[in-house]
């Protein structure tokens, strides 16, 4: 996780969805307001998503799953993450995602869901509270 200057964001698209306008508007907000955007494209693994997040020394993870694979696409990040020793990346998400399933995200270690109707000044303002040198300490 970087110490100083801004906060890097990896903005991933994980498993077979191809579906990317929601994950770009929020890379472009996030980059609008002086975050530093890394966006890996479509189709990504998690396995090269956290690879992506460790080289880039982001401050946080922020998966787009508009597929119905969230459960299993959050997890294997989160798994990831902690097999390598970077659980200070923050992941975060949004998408398609049922209510039901939010509980269980956040049992998981995912510090917040967007859900259909989160305006992108939500999704800033949670990035810039809850990620890199303004985050309360864990």
């Amino acid at each position: 996780m970087s110490g100083s200057g801004p906060v890097r964001v990896v903005v991933a698209k994980p498993g077979l969805d191809g579906h990317d306008r929601g994950a770009k508007v929020v890379a472009r907000a996030l980059r609008d307001a002086g975050v530093e955007v890394i966006y890996t494209g479509l189709h990504q693994t998690p396995e090269q998503i956290v690879e992506t997040a460790i080289q880039e020394d982001a401050d946080a993870v922020g998966l787009s799953v508009l597929s119905g694979a969230h459960m299993t696409l959050f997890a294997r990040v989160l798994e990831l993450l902690a097999q390598r020793e970077a659980t200070d990346i923050v992941v975060f998400g949004g998408g398609i995602i049922p209510d039901a399933d939010l509980p269980e995200l956040e049992r998981l270690g995912v510090a917040k869901v967007f859900t259909p109707g989160a305006t992108t000044g939500e999704i800033v303002s949670w990035v810039r509270e809850n990620v890199g040198d303004s985050a309360p300490a864990s």
